[in-house]
Order: C-alpha cells, then structure tokens, then sequence
C-alpha cells in the first residue's frame, strides 16, 4: 500500500513538474527561488519534492531537498523551514546512536538560525516565535545542558517572546537548576522572579499560579536568603522606594516577621502607606507578638479602606487581636463594628462570646452566673453562622460547655428571684444590656 501511495504522489509530482515547464520563471515573483529561470525552476521543482517527500514520510529523500534548497535559496519560502523541522525532528526521533541524534539535533537548532536570519522579520512567525521554538525544542532534546536551556530560554524572551507557557518554561527551569546545581544563585532566580512577573496578565491567572508555585517550591525566597540580599540594598539606599518595595513584596510573600523585614516594611510603609501594606505589616507584628503595632496598622488599613466587606474582615481582625491582648471592650466593640456590617459571620459572634465569658468571670456573684447565659447564648449563634470547617468550631463548642458549667443553680436563682424562662437583662461586663434568659446549670 506505501509503495502504491509513493508512486501516486511521484506521478502527481511529475505532473506538476510537466506544468512547471510551460512557466515561465523570469518574473520578478520568482527571485527569490534563484538567480536565473533555469534554477528558479529547480528549486521550485525541489521545493515540491520537499512537500511530497514529507507528505509521504520519506524523510531521507526529503532531507536531500532541503539541503539543496538550503544551499541554493534560502530566503524563499518560510515552508522550507517548517517543513524542515518536521524532517529533523523525524529523523532525532529514528536516530541510531547518541552521535547520529546529537547531529540531527544540532541541524535542527541550525535550521531555525537560517529562518531568524532570513524570516525573523515575518509579521505573526518573527524572531520571537522563532527563537520560542527553538528553545522549547532545546530543552525537549537536550535536557541535561541545563547552562544551554537557560541561554535559548533567555534568549527568546529577550527577543519579545512572551507567551505565559514560555515563561513558566523558562522560569520553572531555572527553579530545577537551582535546587539541583550550584549553576543558578537565588539573587538571579529573584532577579528573574521580578523581572518575569510583570509579563503575565490577568487573563492568565493560572499560568502564574504555576510560577509562583515554582518560585515558593524553589526554596530561593527564604526569609533567610531575602534578608541576606537585601539587608545590603536596603543600607546602601534605606529611601529608595523601588528597592524597599521589592523586598517588603518578596518577603510578605514569604510570610517572614523578622525585625529586619519590620523595620523595612515600616520605611516603605512611611514613603507609600496603602492598606495593603498596613495588613502586611499588623500580619508581621502579631506574629511578634508585638499587639500593639498589629492593632496600630490595622487601624491605619481600616481608616483607608472603603469597601464594607473589605471593612468588616479588618474588623474582625482587630477583634482577634485585640482578644488575644486581654483587651476585652476593645474586642468586643470591633467584634460588634463587624457584626453591624456583616450579621451572617460568625466569627464576629465568636469574638463577642468570649468577651462575655471572660468579663463574666471578673464580675462575681449572680450578676457574673448571669452574664454566662449571654455568653452561651452568643457562642450559640457563632456555631450556627459558623462553616463547619471553620478553626473556631470546635473551641466554640468546649465553650459552650465551659459556658453552661457557670450557669446557676436552681437554688441560686431562688434567692435572686430569677424564674427559669424569664427575661433577664446583664448588668454586669462587656454584656452589659444584653437581653437573655434565665437558665438554670
């Protein structure tokens, strides 16, 4: 059957061969395809057989067509170079030995120098796309020259190859080498991390989620390594806004809290105060433990920020922090700002009940039995609003235990003249005001 299909396309080819010589090739349109009709029409014959040969996997005959065309006309046809890649990708892939492979490989890199040279001003297939072929072709045949990867790679984007695969590529190379080699050091893998970041845009959300994920899985952005790199760029220009942000965005990014990256975010923070950067900064302080600096910055976001869903996380945040100070009416009237802009979260109404538990316990008596009731019945509603995967479900139902262990007694509420199922208003505490019911423990 191959050989019947060979013989049909021969004939076609002798066909169009037998009309070719009518033509007559001294047109201008004919000069690339050589200097006189005679050679023009040789290699426009040649490039035919190109085609066929392809067409019918023939990939040895067509490699002595392209040699020729590659001698004779160079700048013809950008199909010559397509065509040939096909032929040299073929013929890597039939190699008999690594020596033979390694040629092939070697003409097909050649092939795409002769197209940047004669076609890297084509308007949609330039040098860009063009060199973008040649290193991903690079990097599938010769994996282990992790220093050429790199350079083609390098290369190409240099060229304006831009393409967001072609970058996580590259980058995601480069990450390999430096866990693997001693050949990449993390300043030029942050170097490249900075300086690729901004190619990608939004509709490539994905693409650079996978080099981000390359670059954290690096181990490059350590807060160890950062600080070391940039603890020198900082002494050597502390107001220099553009250096500053670069190190507070890497080691945010890092999660890192020490007194350097506080200290650096806090400059940057003086010569461009965004709520981000105040987040980033009340994120590090806490860590620290330093809860007044967190609350200070958290404040400072929330003065500029204007979006309520935006205003209710911060506040909620500043509840948190300011629990964790033992500055309970502090908590309690973030937790309440909070649940004013947001009723359905429950974190909110877990911050309030515990206010009401802890200031319940520092009141004594009837009137601190009481204040438990509202702390149960506050932590109640939490665990109802709250996601049942949420951090704050199981301690707030040990809570809710804890909470009931206060109640009174029956005989507690005998004498204060409190009747199960009545109304009761706290006066005691963060709940203060608050309307419950009598229960007794």
């Amino acid at each position: 059957m191959k050989t019947i299909q060979i013989l049909l396309a021969a004939a076609c080819t002798m066909i169009a061969v037998a009309s070719q010589a009518q033509q007559d090739f001294s047109g201008p349109q004919y000069a690339k395809w050589g200097d006189t009709p005679e050679a023009r029409e040789k290699n426009i014959i040649n490039s035919n057989f190109l085609k066929e040969s392809c067409d019918n996997r023939d990939y040895n005959a067509a490699a002595g067509y392209l040699r020729e065309l590659l001698a004779n006309c160079p700048d013809a046809a950008v199909s010559i170079y397509q065509r040939g890649a096909t032929v040299y990708k073929q013929k890597i892939n039939r190699a008999k030995s690594v020596a033979e492979r390694n040629g092939y490989v070697d003409s097909l890199m050649m092939l795409y120098d002769l197209r940047n040279r004669y076609f890297g001003d084509h308007p949609t297939q330039g040098t860009a796309y063009i060199l973008d072929r040649k290193a991903r072709e690079y990097a599938t045949y010769r994996p282990n020259d992790r220093a050429g990867v790199r350079k083609v790679f390098r290369e190409a984007i240099e060229a304006g190859a831009t393409d967001p695969e072609t970058l996580v590529l590259y980058f995601g190379n480069m990450c390999e080498d430096y866990k693997n080699t001693d050949e990449v050091t993390p300043e030029e893998l942050i170097a490249e991390y900075e300086r690729l970041s901004p190619m990608f845009g939004e509709a490539e959300a994905e693409k650079k989620k996978q080099f981000d994920t390359a670059f954290g899985l690096s181990g490059a952005a350590s807060c160890e390594n950062l600080e070391k790199i940039f603890s020198a760029k900082v002494a050597a220009a502390p107001d220099d806004e553009a250096v500053l942000g670069q190190a507070v965005a890497l080691m945010t990014r890092a999660k890192c809290n020490s007194e350097f990256y506080c200290n650096t975010a806090e400059k940057y923070y003086e010569l461009k105060p965004t709520s981000e950067a105040a987040m980033s900064l009340a994120v590090a302080f806490q860590t620290r433990g330093d809860y007044a600096k967190a609350t200070k910055y958290l404040n400072e976001a929330l003065a500029s920020e204007t979006d309520p869903a935006e205003r209710e996380k911060l506040y909620v945040h500043i509840a948190l922090v300011e629990l964790v100070a033992n500055h309970v009416s502090n908590a309690a009237a973030a937790a309440r700002s909070a649940r004013e802009l947001d009723p359905e979260d429950g974190v909110p109404y877990f911050v309030l009940a515990q206010c009401y538990g802890i200031s319940a316990g520092q009141c004594g008596g009837f009137a601190g039995q009481a204040a438990f009731w509202a702390a149960y019945d506050t932590m109640a509603k939490a665990l109802e609003l709250l996601p049942a995967d949420s951090e704050y479900v199981e301690h707030a139902r040990r809570s809710l235990a804890t909470y009931r262990s206060h109640f009174p007694t029956q005989e507690e509420c005998f004498f204060n003249e409190a009747k199960e199922g009545a109304r009761y208003t706290v006066g005691c505490g963060t709940a203060a005001g608050q309307v419950t019911t009598v229960r007794y423990r």
